[in-house]
């Protein structure tokens, strides 16, 4: 008999598309598995008249079939590593780019609101976990800073350990975002238990301290009077419409402020013996000006705060 966590695993088991979900998917069921094998063997020898006490005939299964799931579990997490390596090889080749994430409960119109903003056809599907896969698209706001726009798993209530240690490379895309929007669909009946589990599966990801902003999606699907209690109830939210188009615009001049924030332009002056942070600089901010002086070259670069700040700390150093 399946727990909730099993019944999850397995929705999550038939929406598994790519090589990488199917072995969280497969990580996360063995992981599962592990610990349970005992009962389902004192099970079975009770069925078939045994005692189920020590040195009965699944004793030396259960040694079989714990090692075999443990030594798939190890090469599972090693091929794991393996992509998530070869995902921050992306990232750092991306490295110029403001990356947004949406965030929310399963079923709240992430993948709506990524094909809303970005022209992207990513699948939707009316239904619980039909995205399990990080899809990143870029954002054109035509600003001057390149924009990722991730859309990722959805969460659940008691999201299940196996899940959230299974899905930790398709979630390390919400862990490094710039801006987080936390999707919310309005019309459901209890809303303070979506935004507390959202919050909550944020502070696991160590990502609660990220710039972020709810935005209540499906407003399409609720009346004035609702409108009005979440006006009121979460005034600093913003309030759309996937369906019928409704806060598109205003969602989106949050996002070109939010990074107008951010990012600044300076002039960095580099003196010739301080050449070897010039690769920190044009990995980790955006060029736009560079004049070679008698004694020091000038750069005009645009970034993040944090960043120029960071070049600027070597520079005085």
């Amino acid at each position: 008999i399946l727990d909730r966590t099993g019944i999850i695993i397995d929705i999550f088991n038939i929406h598994a598309k790519s090589n990488e979900s199917k072995k969280q998917v497969e990580l996360a069921k063995l992981e599962y598995m592990l610990p349970r094998l005992t009962r389902q063997w004192s099970h079975l020898e009770r069925q078939m008249g045994g005692t189920g006490t020590r040195g009965g005939p699944g004793e030396k299964q259960i040694e079989i079939d714990r090692r075999l799931i443990r030594r798939e579990i190890d090469k599972l997490k090693k091929d794991l590593s393996k992509i998530s390596q070869s995902r921050e090889i992306q990232r750092k080749k991306r490295n110029e780019a403001v990356c947004v994430s949406l965030a929310g409960y399963t079923n709240a119109g992430k993948s709506s609101l990524m094909n809303r903003l970005t022209g992207a056809n990513v699948y939707i599907e009316n239904e619980l976990f039909a995205t399990l896969d990080s899809t990143t698209k870029i954002l054109d706001l035509d600003i001057s800073q390149k924009i990722l726009l991730s859309d990722t798993v959805g969460f659940i209530q008691k999201l299940p350990h196996e899940l959230v240690a299974s899905f930790q490379t398709t979630l390390s895309d919400i862990k490094r975002a710039d801006l987080i929007l936390k999707v919310i669909d309005s019309s459901y009946s209890n809303l303070s238990m979506h935004i507390d589990t959202i919050e909550k599966t944020l502070k696991e990801l160590n990502s609660s301290t990220i710039n972020s902003i709810f935005v209540f999606n499906k407003i399409d699907l609720i009346d004035n009077k609702q409108m009005k209690v979440l006006l009121k109830r979460y005034p600093e939210s913003i309030f759309i419409s996937c369906q019928d188009n409704s806060g598109i615009d205003y969602l989106i001049e949050y996002i070109k402020n939010s990074i107008r924030e951010r990012y600044i332009q300076k002039t960095l002056k580099i003196k010739y013996s301080q050449l070897n942070y010039i690769n920190d600089i044009y990995e980790n901010l955006d060029v736009l000006k560079r004049q070679d002086k008698e004694n020091y070259i000038l750069v005009k670069v645009e970034g993040s705060k944090e960043k120029i700040k960071w070049i600027q700390s070597k520079l005085k150093t």
